[in-house]
């Protein structure tokens, strides 16, 4: 399992979403309040961000816990964003590809983080890897079941769907593959957020200087938090959030 937020809005610190609220990503990683699966998350973290003026997205990753990187600490301090996605890690599987394993995952523009687990990963996973092209297959970052829904979402993007789709699709596809997978995706361009959930927790807050906060449990208690019901697409960007139903898949 792990934890993860997205940000769209004026421009803030790191530090003022990551480090800083009492329930920050930081107190999540070992002390989570509504993490059903396991409750430290200490196999690695990382954040993406925006710069203005350029087009790729910053990556700052790590293959330890959030807690001990005092360089982190300094960087969420000074780097501002008006955009980000942020994770903290708790491995399927234990030993898996360090740093390469933490999200976000990223292409072009894009960020990725998955917080869940495929059940019974390998071995469930075999039809749903065996759906990629050679090629994005063997460029995988990592050898994880977060990795693969990653390419799985991206190949969708290549291919022509939308966010939206290609979230949903790829969520389908592995829980008929693996049922009983738990299956929170987010991604985000910078400019907008696309999230599901399907087996754990969602929260978003909108706020009305235009911004918006897509996580897997508040920061806070501001009481403007809103929960994500279970087996949802989420899409968002600063001013709307949008919720629409994820069927389950035909058997």
């Amino acid at each position: 399992m792990c934890r993860h937020l997205a940000y769209l809005g004026p421009s803030v610190a790191l530090g003022a979403l990551l480090t800083e609220p009492e329930h920050s990503l930081v107190r999540q990683s070992y002390a989570p309040r509504r993490q059903r699966y396991g409750t430290v998350n200490a196999d690695g973290f990382g954040v993406g961000w925006y710069a203005p003026g350029d087009a790729v997205p910053a990556r700052y990753r790590r293959p330890g816990p959030i807690w001990g990187d005092a360089s982190f600490a300094d960087l969420a301090r000074v780097v501002r964003t008006g955009a980000l996605l942020a994770a903290v890690r708790d491995a399927t599987l234990a030993g898996a590809d360090g740093e390469a394993a933490a999200a976000p995952f990223a292409s072009g523009r894009l960020l990725f983080s998955h917080n869940g687990a495929v059940r019974g990963w390998p071995e469930t996973a075999s039809a749903l890897a065996s759906s990629l092209p050679g090629r994005e297959l063997l460029s995988m970052e990592a050898r994880t079941d977060s990795a693969l829904l990653w390419a799985l979402v991206l190949h969708r993007l290549r291919e022509g769907d939308g966010p939206g789709r290609a979230m949903a699709e790829t969520v389908r596809d592995a829980a008929a593959a693996a049922p009983q997978s738990r299956l929170n995706l987010l991604l985000t361009d910078g400019e907008s957020i696309t999230a599901t959930t399907w087996g754990d927790t969602l929260w978003y807050l909108s706020d009305p200087a235009g911004a918006t906060v897509v996580a897997s449990e508040p920061y806070d208690d501001d009481p403007r938090w809103q929960e994500v019901p279970d087996r949802t697409l989420l899409t968002a960007t600063r001013s709307d959030v949008l919720l629409a139903e994820l069927k389950e898949p035909t058997q």
